[in-house]
């Protein structure tokens, strides 16, 4: 416990901070490979880190070089601050004057001095307000920002820049001015007051794993402990549907996968956020327009993306670039380059996809569908694509046997012909795993799937990879089907417990937590500003070739429309196509057993 005469609050010392973001993962290997320990141990990016050791060190050696040089007790008490503040680690009054290295009066009045320049914020930690916790302010984050792009042009004039995975060294920021760059986290101004601490349901993806292994940090930020339970997709949704029947919830907030929006609304599973928060907090406009539009029913927001990744057609372009082969950018040229590179001999096969029976398959399905022009129900077509917010609408009929559905059908099928031989046990982490091993040419992946290749470096595919929208049959056009998770507040989340819970979505889905995920080892990017941000765009070609789909207008989230239904359609389509890949029946009569039993779980349906 921190001694009851550390430094009180300065007037004025209380601001509102920068919001910060969050999200949750769930893969150990992946987190190693990233270079995130699993335990939480090493929670910033590694460059801030260096560079405060680089400073701690250089400064020793001035003082032992000019031994009548004397501390400065400033530089030390920052760089401890600093330091805790990357590593979540709580900093008080005391550590920082035992950092100081100077006499006891003189480090407290250096603390003083820092506490009234706006560098040092103070935060409450029991009822009494007699200790605090120290944190660094926006100012202190900006100016040591700007001191990190300074210090790495004068080692680089030095001619002594190291470098640093082949490209530019960064000691702490982006070579650029600081203002194109987004600021680090920030504490809030007050710890949020929940008992027992937030609490979380999450999908258990390598995105929302970044989050786990974060857990200490965002705690520092957000003031108070964070418990987080992680389900695969369809436990996730029974749990969110069971929990929304309990009198009380028992989650803060609850990730959302983004086809069940619908449902979710419709049986009042989540608070509208407009209800909840002034919506204007959100920068609604910095979000892919895809992204947040999959969040709405009736025109409402019902979530916070949290997680923006499209599913690509990912290619190996080292053995495109050496075969002389285009990109594919149709259907037709995906099937002629996967036999072309397909060699079951060599132990090496032309494409991976989801072909597993049931949900895996089924989302496979309605893509592919999406790939030749044809929605799974009657939407309206709009400029772009189709009308995906169906709330209201009382004529909703699948489509699903259809010519175009059927040539999506065609499509599988002959794609069988250039997979590996499990390629029907194959879902979302399973086809990725022998494309970064090198043992396939193409893979339908989401974004959140590449730090399996991208963040190692003994993947072949590290470095080798290209991002494609799924390549469009001959009635259709280039589509990135949006998928993802968005964070909401639960409808029954006990009264008193709200504003806090909503205050812990704004930080855990603001451009400066986003951005931490994202060196941490996640690959997905919700907001523009984030992936726009050069420290970002450094680290994968993935965003920038994001962004640029969704300038395109190519992410579109009607692939997978959030109907009530959704997940019961998607369901049968996975099993009634798996019949058929298994060649148990016919592509015609697969469509019509798919078409009849959707007709009979919309007209089940109770919304």
């Amino acid at each position: 416990m921190a001694s009851s005469n550390e430094p009180r609050p300065t007037r004025g010392a209380a601001r509102k901070s920068p919001s910060v973001k969050m999200d949750v993962v769930q893969n150990e290997q992946l987190s190693r490979r990233a270079g995130i320990a699993p335990g939480g141990g090493q929670t910033a990016e590694p460059d801030a880190l260096e560079l405060l050791d680089f400073v701690e060190a250089l400064g020793a050696e001035i003082e032992l070089t000019l031994e009548v040089s004397t501390p400065n007790p400033h530089l030390r008490m920052a760089v401890a601050l600093l330091r805790g503040h990357h590593l979540g680690r709580l900093v008080t009054a005391t550590s920082l004057i035992a950092a100081a290295g100077v006499p006891y009066a003189t480090a407290r009045r250096r603390l003083e001095e820092m506490l009234a320049a706006d560098l040092i914020e103070q935060r409450a930690r029991s009822r009494s307000g007699r200790s605090f916790s120290l944190h660094p302010t926006a100012k202190l984050l900006a100016k040591w920002q700007q001191f990190s792009e300074r210090l790495q042009r004068m080692t680089a004039d030095l001619g002594s820049a190291p470098e640093h995975g082949g490209a530019e060294y960064y000691f702490g920021a982006s070579y650029l001015p600081a203002n194109q760059t987004i600021a680090p986290p920030q504490v809030l101004p007050e710890p949020l007051k929940l008992p027992g601490g937030l609490r979380i349901l999450v999908h258990g993806d390598p995105t929302f794993m970044v989050m786990a292994n974060l857990k200490r940090q965002f705690e520092q930020i957000i003031g108070t402990s964070i418990s987080q339970r992680a389900f695969s997709i369809d436990r996730l949704r029974q749990e969110a549907l069971r929990n929304a029947e309990r009198p009380t919830s028992r989650y803060d907030i609850i990730a959302v996968d983004l086809p069940w929006m619908g449902e979710f609304a419709e049986r009042n599973v989540l608070s509208p956020l407009d209800a909840v928060l002034e919506l204007d907090r959100l920068d609604p406009a910095d979000f892919h327009t895809a992204g947040w539009l999959a969040t709405h029913w009736g025109r409402r927001p019902y979530g916070v993306p949290s997680q923006t990744t499209p599913e690509l057609l990912f290619y190996r372009s080292d053995w495109f670039a050496r075969d002389g082969i285009e990109p594919p950018r149709t259907t037709q040229a995906v099937l002629e380059a996967a036999r072309h590179f397909h060699a079951p001999g060599r132990g090496r096969y032309g494409i991976a996809w989801n072909a597993a029976r049931g949900t895996a398959l089924g989302h496979q399905f309605l893509m592919a569908c999406a790939d030749f022009g044809q929605p799974i129900v009657n939407l309206h077509p709009i400029a772009g694509g189709f009308e995906a917010d169906l709330a209201g609408r009382q004529d909703i009929v699948p489509t699903i046997d259809t010519p175009l559905a059927r040539d999506a059908c065609d499509y599988l099928l002959a794609l069988l012909d250039f997979s590996p031989p499990e390629i029907l046990s194959m879902s979302w982490y399973e086809r990725i795993r022998p494309y970064a091993a090198g043992r396939i040419a193409m893979a339908y992946g989401y974004t959140l799937l590449a730090p399996y290749f991208e963040a190692d470096t003994t993947s072949p595919a590290h470095g080798n990879t290209g991002y494609l929208p799924h390549p469009a049959g001959p009635k259709g056009t280039p589509v990135a089907p949006v998928g993802g998770y968005a964070l909401g507040i639960p409808a029954n989340l006990a009264p008193e417990r709200r504003d806090a819970a909503v205050e812990a979505l704004i930080a855990f889905t603001a451009p400066a937590a986003q951005e931490l995920y994202v060196i941490n080892g996640s690959r997905t990017a919700p907001r523009y500003s984030v992936g726009a941000d050069p420290d970002v765009r450094r680290l994968s070609p993935i965003f920038e070739a994001v962004d640029a789909m969704s300038m395109r207008d190519e992410l579109q989230y009607w692939p997978r429309p959030p109907i009530p239904a959704i997940s019961a359609l998607i369901e049968i389509c996975g099993q009634e196509i798996h019949d058929m890949l298994r060649g148990i029946v016919s592509p015609r009569d697969a469509l019509r057993r798919a078409q009849s039993r959707a007709e009979d779980a919309l007209r089940n349906s109770e919304f």
